[in-house]
């Protein structure tokens, strides 16, 4: 163990979130179709638009390492979505479920940004110049879903579940 390096770590956490996106890619046709609001369902399946995208960017930073691209199981992200599994049980036919449905988006889009930031910074203290590029395009991405998400409440969702 005490030969563990920070590129130990950052393939580790590259194959956590590689795991992650691929379940939330999963999800995110569930929360569409459970979605009430026009706006968000469409806020969902433009993101399950990105989050192929991301994923294939996420192929290119293993093939760029010389790592098969596999996926290690996120116990943070399937509990985010078992919340969101929740909601939708829970508040089904209720004013409130697009709130609801929103803010376990909203959640893992702050774990997505934590992550990619997180991967970010260590693929340039290694000298990964690519990664950089594609981690930093799926960064840019996951803030502005986050920031349309947070607009759609304040406009729209919240004021309904009211």
């Amino acid at each position: 163990m005490a030969d563990k390096n920070l590129n130990d770590l950052f393939l580790d956490t590259l194959k956590d979130i590689y795991y992650a996106e691929k379940q939330i890619y999963k999800a995110l046709p569930k929360m569409a179709k459970a979605a009430n609001s026009e706006d968000l369902r469409a806020a969902f399946e433009k993101h399950h638009t990105e989050t192929e995208g991301q994923i294939e960017r996420l192929e290119q930073i293993f093939e760029s390492l010389g790592k098969a691209a596999r996926g290690k199981k996120c116990d943070a992200i399937e509990g985010i979505l078992d919340e969101g599994k929740e909601i939708m049980e829970e508040y089904e036919g209720a004013p409130a479920l697009d709130a609801g449905l929103l803010a376990a988006a909203q959640a893992v889009e702050h774990y997505e940004i934590s992550r990619y930031g997180t991967l970010k910074t260590w693929a340039a203290t290694l000298g990964h110049k690519d990664a950089v590029k594609l981690l930093d395009e799926t960064l840019s991405e996951e803030k502005k879903t986050d920031s349309d998400l947070t607009k759609l409440a304040a406009s729209v969702v919240n004021a309904e579940a009211a």
